[in-house]
């Protein structure tokens, strides 16, 4: 089993709450403090040995000042030399695919092939961010993706003529390192997208929800996948979650307790106007409520502990949670977020992550 750490480079100061955020408060020098700090955070990951590191793509908050994964995986390749640099990732639909291709491949020559792609609809208010109707975010996708994987394997110059995009000639340079592209995942909550990943034999993966709802959707992705001809690996599922590690089970709750505010896992949420309007819009897969009730699912600790949303902990007591997980789910990384920034004991849960939990977890 695998680990990778996510750090959505958090605005680490006073912030209104909402979306979008008015940027009445904001400070540049604490945005780059907390650029720097994230940095220096991936940078100890990969001295502890951490396998992967993770970025991802959100727009207009301070939950991540990271509107472009691609500009940050850009300056993780100077500070993340064994690690792979995971992005997890662009939202396709609202981007240029060519773009996209032609980005990942400079990433993976960058790197020596060490970046995994991870293609994602995105959340559903950057539809509202980029102006896209949500209800053509799965066509979006679909096409995007088809473009994206032509550009890396294709040797000659191809057009395309598509619903959404139009290129009249596509022959990307740099190519990509790994052979025949870096692995792809998405995201696999809903049966629509369990059925399109299992079709097109692709990675999947979880973030923020519990562990019961992950599981059911992974084995409906494994069926179908079967269907399709291929057995998935254990390597294809990816599962996100929050984590805090300490020397005692009391020093990490209470860690917890002083540092960790509660918030939102589903950024849509915080304005109903942009839930209401992407709901009717048909951003939802057909499992609609459930869809729905999994960005909400917030919780208590004790609650979000026994649902899979958290490490919390000593190190024997975390490699006991991942027990669990990798007992239930199987996933193959389990991509890890900080619970709370809390500055120095945050380096020392990564340091106990790296020394006392990643080795055994790397056994299981």
């Amino acid at each position: 089993m695998k680990a990778s750490l996510f750090c959505t480079s958090r605005y680490m100061g006073a912030a209104p709450e909402g979306w979008p955020v008015p940027a009445t408060e904001y400070s540049a020098e604490v945005a780059e403090r907390s650029m720097q700090t994230t940095l220096e955070q991936f940078a100890l990951a990969d001295q502890v040995g951490f396998d992967w590191v993770s970025v991802a793509e959100h727009h207009f908050a301070p939950f991540s000042l990271n509107p472009n994964p691609m500009v940050m995986a850009g300056a993780l390749t100077q500070v993340v030399k064994n690690a792979k640099i995971a992005l997890l990732g662009p939202d396709i639909p609202i981007l240029n695919p060519l773009r996209v291709a032609e980005e990942f491949a400079m990433l993976d020559t960058l790197t020596g092939g060490r970046v995994v792609a991870g293609l994602m609809r995105g959340t559903p208010n950057e539809y509202v961010t980029y102006n896209i109707n949500p209800t053509e975010s799965r066509a979006r996708f679909a096409e995007a993706l088809e473009i994206i994987r032509m550009a890396w394997t294709e040797k000659q110059p191809f057009g395309w003529e598509g619903r959404y995009y139009q290129y009249r000639s596509i022959s990307i340079w740099p190519r990509p390192v790994q052979d025949p592209h870096p692995p792809i995942y998405m995201s696999a909550s809903s049966p629509e997208s369990g059925d399109y990943a299992a079709k097109n034999k692709l990675g999947i993966g979880f973030a923020f929800t519990t562990l019961p709802r992950a599981v059911i959707a992974a084995d409906y992705w494994r069926e179908k996948s079967r269907e399709h001809g291929w057995e998935p690996e254990p390597d294809h599922v990816i599962y996100r979650l929050g984590v805090h590690v300490a020397a005692t089970d009391a020093e990490a709750r209470d860690d917890l307790a002083a540092g960790m505010r509660q918030r939102r896992v589903g950024l849509s949420m915080a304005n109903a106007a942009v839930e209401k309007a992407v709901d009717e819009a048909g951003y939802y897969g057909r499992d609609r409520d459930e869809q729905r009730g999994r960005l909400l699912s917030r919780g208590q600790l004790e609650e979000r502990i026994e649902n899979g949303q958290i490490l919390v902990g000593s190190p024997d007591t975390v490699v006991k949670q991942i027990e669990r997980i990798k007992k239930e789910l199987n996933a193959g990384v389990l991509d890890l977020t900080l619970a709370a920034q809390l500055g120095d004991k945050t380096l020392r849960s990564i340091e106990l992550l790296g020394t006392e939990v990643l080795p055994r977890m790397h056994a299981m």
